[in-house]
């Protein structure tokens, strides 16, 4: 498989997993959060209105990839992301995009760069390194707002009750969902999410608190996430994370590499604010 089709696998994975993770939530986190997720041009659309972190939550996820990113695709989403409310949202378009002058199309319509993430892909790897002094195990639903809490904080979320309890529900869905945790004693100190997408395992959603890293959580919580893939028929692994700088190191990003991922390319989102 070509670098080109693992990056449509990758995109296609990511763009599933944002549609469900939207779609899947209760019907009393999509209304106090004014959630909507929909499909179209071949990718997704992940609306909240009420988003506290100013629009991370909301993104277009897979368009140009089975079909073209044209100026009236565009036009469409932006539309629906004004008639929604919401208070800024990102187009991920990865750079094999068509057509290959996207980046024209979304600039002229008032779109700016954003930050950028790197995007992983791989055969799921025979050999998963993954040490720590940590007990893992899968988070079930009566450490829900554990979980919670510690997303938020590690992806420096805001605090606000709807949107953790919607992060809360995570432990309670089943099928394609899997979460897991490491506890130092009794006490939940990272957590890690799992998506399933045909054949690929896709690693969402990790984070550990401030005063457990360097215990080689994140590492740990890789490997159970990819053993519990494997055990559901994965072949394939898809995941991104912010790349890292001089002086800002991003252990996700070596850990990615010693499962042998390859770093595919690095994606930057394109962010529309509505006016007013």
């Amino acid at each position: 498989m070509t670098d080109h089709l693992w990056g449509v696998r990758a995109e296609l994975a990511e763009a599933e997993f944002m549609y469900r993770f939207n779609a899947d939530a209760s019907a009393t986190a999509r209304e106090a959060l004014g959630m909507d997720a929909l499909r179209l041009g071949g990718g997704v659309l992940t609306l909240v209105r009420e988003d506290p972190t100013g629009g991370y939550w909301n993104k277009a996820v897979g368009l140009g990839i089975t079909e073209p990113l044209t100026g009236e695709l565009i036009e469409e989403v932006l539309a629906r992301a004004t008639t929604h409310g919401v208070p800024a949202l990102a187009f991920q378009v990865a750079p094999h995009a068509e057509p290959a002058h996207h980046a024209r199309l979304l600039e002229e319509r008032g779109l700016t760069p954003g930050t950028a993430f790197v995007k992983f892909f791989g055969p799921l790897p025979a050999t998963l390194p993954g040490r720590t002094d940590l007990d893992v195990r899968p988070v079930r639903p009566e450490h829900a707002a554990e979980y919670a809490r510690i997303i938020r904080t590690g992806f420096e979320m805001p605090e606000d009750p709807a949107m953790e309890a919607w992060f809360a529900e995570a432990p309670s869905y089943d099928g394609d969902w899997w979460t897991v945790g490491a506890w130092d004693g009794d006490r939940l100190v990272a957590v890690a999410n799992l998506f399933v997408h045909g054949d690929v395992a896709t690693l969402s959603g990790a984070a550990t608190l401030p005063e457990a890293r360097g215990r080689g959580a994140q590492g740990a919580l890789m490997a159970a996430r990819l053993r519990e893939g494997a055990a559901r028929g994965c072949r394939w692994v898809s995941t991104e994370t912010w790349p890292e700088s001089p002086g800002h190191p991003n252990p996700s990003q070596h850990n990615m590499r010693r499962l042998g991922l390859t770093e595919l390319y690095l994606r930057p989102a394109w962010v529309f604010r509505p006016a007013g």
